[in-house]
């Protein structure tokens, strides 16, 4: 449905020019909802601006199914009101002096895909109807919450029928418990619509949630790409990794295949070809406390010097060596377990991720 190929993209800054997507390749399938997860400053949003047309690359192609909507080479660019896109912003950007109805109505009426008048009503309220706003249709936007604003928003880019959905961002300005509630409320229309979505965030926990694929960026390019479990399980770099999620980092030589020497004692985990020095990083999830010792492989005494409850879990801060401190997850039976202090922790040598040192 989405093609880039070898997309580059070049700023005008005060010393010259600054590449922000030195060469992007990219593929996104009919239906798919795709992610596009990485810090600020990634490119992953000027990424979405080339393919919506906000911004016009210097280089490469970009297609949405077969039909070609720019190209340097060819000296293509089609309107991004021609482009037959809906997008979603961060900002809403709903129009305040008109109602829920009337913002929803208004590309339909006076946009590029004008329908029919007897049509437009339907249409309206059965955008309305898939994010659950048909009954604030009469209501003045400004007297709706931001979540009722952002799926307002959402409605009226699905309104349009559009071939791809662009989404930038659309949860950042929401609270914790609204966020959920959206990005609950966007995958569930998106996949009874079968509408393709590309979307930007920098929350990993929307992109592992959201995503059918994830693509992270840094520094313009793409460092990997693969479905959330793969990039969860199995990330390429450090870099990733962390980005994914928290993650221990303990320093280790290879001391034979599958066998390291760390601080904390000699950890079983799978070397691959690595030799010589090493990073090793467990996921707090990766780690099983224990009040005595079993006589497990990874299991390694340490002693718990933080506590913090979370609710549901408890995130302990344990020392494991002298300059070695794990963050661990653990279940509400451990909150005052500190008062006794040492366990013992049980680490799956599957789980863990190793990389050569830098």
């Amino acid at each position: 449905m989405i093609r880039i190929n070898q997309l580059r993209k070049e700023f005008a800054v005060k010393d010259g020019v600054f590449t922000a997507l030195p060469s992007i390749d990219l593929n996104v399938e009919k239906g798919e909802f795709f992610v596009l997860l990485g810090p600020s400053g990634s490119g992953k949003s000027t990424l979405l601006r080339c393919v919506a047309g906000i911004d016009t690359p210097q280089g490469g192609e970009i297609y949405l199914a077969d039909r070609l909507i720019y190209s340097g080479a060819k000296n293509v660019f089609v309107r991004p009101e021609d482009r037959g896109l809906g997008m979603v912003f961060q900002s809403y950007a709903v129009w305040p002096h008109m109602t829920v109805y009337q913002n929803v109505a208004l590309p339909l009426t006076h946009g590029a895909k004008r329908v029919p008048k007897d049509k437009v009503r339907d249409r309206v309220m059965y955008a309305l109807s898939l994010v659950q706003m048909d009954r604030y249709a009469d209501r003045p936007v400004p007297h709706l919450s931001g979540g009722q604003q952002q799926r307002v928003a959402l409605a009226r880019s699905l309104a349009v029928e559009p071939v791809v959905l662009l989404m930038d961002e659309p949860l950042s300005n929401l609270d914790a418990r609204l966020r959920e509630e959206v990005r609950h409320q966007i995958l569930t229309v998106t996949k009874m619509v079968g509408v393709t979505v590309l979307y930007v965030t920098h929350d990993q926990s929307e992109a592992l949630a959201l995503g059918d694929k994830i693509a992270v960026m840094d520094a313009g390019r793409i460092i990997q790409l693969g479905t959330p479990t793969q990039l969860f399980s199995m990330p390429a770099t450090p870099m990733v990794a962390e980005f994914l999620g928290q993650v221990n980092w303990l320093k280790g030589q290879v001391a034979s295949a599958g066998v390291i020497d760390t601080p904390v004692g000699r950890v079983l985990a799978d070397t691959r070809d690595l030799t010589g020095g090493v990073q090793l990083g467990i996921r707090p999830s990766s780690i099983e406390l224990m009040p005595v010792a079993t006589g497990a492989a990874n299991e390694f005494p340490g002693e718990i010097i933080e506590e913090i409850f979370l609710g549901e879990q408890i995130q302990l801060r344990i020392r494991m060596a002298e300059d070695v401190v794990f963050e661990v997850r653990a279940q509400k039976p451990f909150r005052g377990r500190h008062h006794a202090k040492n366990v013992f922790c049980q680490m799956e040598a599957a789980e863990m991720l190793v990389y050569a040192a830098h």
